[in-house]
């Protein structure tokens, strides 16, 4: 290339960049961005799915709507998605069970969880309560620990199902800790958080936020929280690894687009919902759920979600889990 092409070049890529990025500013969806959940309304991905509604609502003219496509463990919504027109108005509220750990459960999916998305963004993590029913002999999770070694099977616990992230986390544990549990699997976190302030169940590792109401209501005693470190929220409660090293268990809520969606979508889509997470009100509910807000770049997402396929493999394999 001639000296006179480069130096032309060169002054030709400030204004492509700033190009780009007006490309990106420009767009606007010419009509309501849909927000598809594959689970019922109520639940946490429901929830999140609606607050990521209302960054996305306040960001464009029309206001963003969440539809329940409810099935298959969050499958059938996240085909719709994946068959969906690729324009940015559709998306996918994905959760570590509906994009990653159906991937490793089932056999024949109908859809790549992979190669028919597009990254939009990592919204929220979302770590895990270790809570006991209040006549279970442990105080502590050093006394838990004690007591499941000391008696192999006889602690039960109960969770959202084989293959949930409830069932993952207590897996794990249960590798890292080396102790046996005996596993009583629901259908759904509702009715085993029930069993658990029943007495029916020992212990329950469930997500923070449907969790936090019967914490705060002294009806199940909490021993740790599943994340690296305490949480700002509960400051009080250990991590669990201080007392099982290693032990981290968390999950997460991002949105989805299908593949081949534009990248000035992608990428205003994601800086809605990153801005929407600096609005003082959605912030406070986020934080209110136990949820960590993240509100990553797509490309942040994309890397993020590449590293965690494998991880779900293996905490699959370490479970058990098995479809019937």
């Amino acid at each position: 290339m001639k000296r006179r092409e480069v130096l032309s070049a060169l002054a030709a890529a400030p204004m492509m960049a700033r190009g780009a990025g007006a490309q990106t500013a420009d767009w606007v969806p010419n009509r309501p961005i849909r927000l598809i959940v594959g689970f019922a309304a109520g639940g946490s991905t429901d929830t999140t799915g609606r607050l990521m509604a209302q960054a996305l609502t306040a960001a464009f003219p029309h206001p963003a709507v969440v539809e329940n496509r409810v099935g298959a463990a969050g499958n059938i919504g996240t085909e719709h998605v994946a068959r969906s027109a690729p324009d940015g108005h559709t998306l996918v509220v994905a959760s570590m069970g509906s994009q990653a750990v159906n991937a490793a459960l089932y056999n024949n999916l109908p859809f790549d969880p992979v190669k028919d998305f597009t990254a939009v963004s990592l919204f929220v993590k979302s770590s895990t309560m270790l809570v006991a029913h209040p006549s279970v002999p442990a105080g502590s999770l050093q006394e838990l620990v004690a007591y499941a070694r000391a008696n192999p099977g006889r602690v039960n616990v109960g969770t959202a199902g084989a293959g949930s992230s409830q069932h993952f986390a207590a897996a794990q544990f249960e590798h890292l800790a080396k102790v046996q549990f005996t596993h009583i699997n629901y259908r759904g976190g509702a009715p085993a958080m029930t069993d658990l302030v029943a007495g029916r169940v020992d212990i329950v590792f469930s997500p923070i936020v449907e969790t936090v109401q019967q914490f705060r209501a002294n009806q199940v005693r909490a021993l740790a929280v599943t994340s690296a470190r305490r949480s700002s929220e509960f400051p009080d409660i250990p991590a669990a690894s201080e007392v099982v090293p290693g032990y981290e268990f968390s999950s997460w809520l991002g949105a989805f687009a299908p593949a081949g969606t534009p990248a000035p979508a992608v990428q205003r889509i994601s800086q809605a919902l990153a801005n929407g997470l600096r609005d003082p009100q959605i912030r406070e509910r986020i934080l209110a759920l136990g949820y960590e807000p993240i509100g990553s770049t797509p490309e942040e997402f994309a890397t993020f979600f590449r590293a965690e396929m494998p991880r779900v493999a293996e905490l699959v394999r370490i479970s058990g889990a098995k479809l019937d």
